[in-house]
């Protein structure tokens, strides 16, 4: 899955992305909201990074910045050297052709007034590659490639199931080319059994095609299948980032082991003594001030409320974690997994 992981692709520097809230009869600025507040992180060539979290953490938001989809408030996107972040419109065009996005909702992403064809074939026209015959039949092989015949080429969308709609948003991200693909929740609207179809999909489609992917979810299940580094997002931060093993196994954040513990199982009694995590995510216009989890944390003290814990390294160096306790309750963070006792997804990698 890491062909070339050794050169970075996708690097993100201190990426900020701040909606403005304004009030008042004046309608002048009283707030702001924090979908992202300073993100780093690097992506290798044919690697995938999973990007995890609670709904309203940001990570769709952070997807669709890097995408240049949202305009960021501060921050670099560096893509092989360009700077996403402050590239022209000229530049971003051409670079469009390399970054492409699979979104979350297979029926809205999908224009119904147009054919199959029509959608898959538009980013050719757009970008001006081929003559329409040329395109048409790039077209063609493209819906064979993702497990669609060429007769669905004058059908419309509403004519297809879910899974078959998420084939079609695959075929119109692969029409470039693209070197990076961002998959934003891509299963999340589709029922289990055809979730696997499809990440089998995309995980032959990188090996096949040398992709990078950048993938969101808030399933870290899923995120486990697809990935090689995985990134904890908790509002609008990554607070733990590492390895899919090293995650799954040694777990340096006490929010990371409650997603972990969150994991569905077959057998509910599995579950007992797993504590689940209490209180509501805090609002991103008035985070807390310290640790952003620390009001959740069953493992909060005084120190973890004064100021916002850096990531550091947690025993390698390619594991990073951002709680100042992360030493003292690593033993307790890595017990055995409610899944792993029930021969779930996460024993696998043990």
């Amino acid at each position: 899955m890491s062909p070339d992981a050794g050169a970075p692709l996708l690097q993100v520097e201190n990426l900020k992305k701040y909606y403005p809230l304004s009030g008042g009869v004046f309608g002048k600025k009283i707030g702001e909201v924090r979908a992202v507040d300073g993100v780093s992180f690097t992506v290798g060539k044919g690697e995938t990074l999973g990007l995890v979290g609670e709904s309203g953490c940001g990570k769709s938001t952070l997807g669709r910045t890097v995408m240049r989809l949202e305009e960021p408030t501060e921050g670099r996107i560096l893509f092989e050297g360009a700077d996403l972040a402050h590239a022209s419109s000229a530049e971003l065009f051409r670079l469009r052709r390399e970054l492409q996005m699979i979104f979350q909702d297979p029926y809205s992403s999908l224009n119904p007034r147009m054919t199959v064809g029509e959608i898959v074939r538009e980013p050719l026209v757009v970008h001006r590659m081929g003559t329409r015959a040329e395109q048409v039949e790039e077209v063609r092989a493209l819906l064979e490639t993702v497990g669609l015949g060429s007769e669905t080429l004058e059908r419309y969308p509403h004519e297809f199931s879910g899974g078959q709609r998420q084939r079609i948003g695959i075929a119109r991200a692969l029409a470039l080319d693209p070197k990076l693909v961002i998959a934003d929740e891509p299963v999340s609207a589709l029922d289990v059994s055809v979730q696997s179809q499809v990440l089998n999909l995309m995980v032959q489609l990188q090996r096949e095609r040398g992709l990078t992917y950048v993938f969101i979810s808030h399933d870290l299940a899923v995120v486990e299948h697809v990935s090689d580094t995985v990134a904890i997002m908790y509002l609008g931060r990554i607070v733990e980032q590492g390895p899919v093993a090293r995650i799954f196994n040694r777990p340096g954040m006490p929010y990371t082991r409650a997603l972990l513990d969150a994991i569905p199982l077959p057998d509910p009694r599995r579950r007992k003594g797993v504590v689940p995590v209490g209180g509501e995510t805090p609002s991103a216009i008035a985070p807390p001030p310290g640790c952003p989890f620390h009001p959740r944390c069953p493992f909060a003290i005084e120190d973890c409320r004064k100021a916002a814990p850096p990531l550091e390294p947690f025993e390698h160096a390619d594991h990073v974690v951002a709680c100042i306790r992360k030493e003292e309750i690593k033993d307790e963070l890595a017990r055995p997994l409610a899944a792993a006792e029930a021969g779930g997804v996460a024993s696998e990698r043990r």
